[in-house]
């Protein structure tokens, strides 16, 4: 049985268009374009564990994050089929 906090992220989740998610992976996940994505940099500086900066992993989550809500929204659609 989900708790209350799982059916709060499940509502939330279900509120948050597909395409939308999308969208925003392929702008803000991406952006800027060249020389590189900028969230494809920053996955780089954590591996080699010089993500340290306040701005370098503000950077890693305002990115990654339309990333993280899509691979989340795709995992829960598929658990309930």
């Amino acid at each position: 049985m989900p708790t209350r906090r799982e059916k709060i992220v499940r509502r939330l989740l279900d509120a948050l268009p597909l395409w939308m998610l999308v969208v925003a992976c392929l702008t803000l996940g991406l952006a800027p374009f060249t020389p590189e994505p900028h969230i494809w940099e920053k996955l780089k500086m954590l591996a080699a564990g010089e993500l340290v900066r306040p701005l370098d992993i503000f950077d890693l989550l305002l990115h990654g994050l339309p990333w993280l809500l899509l691979i989340a929204k795709l995992s829960i659609g598929r658990r309930a089929v």
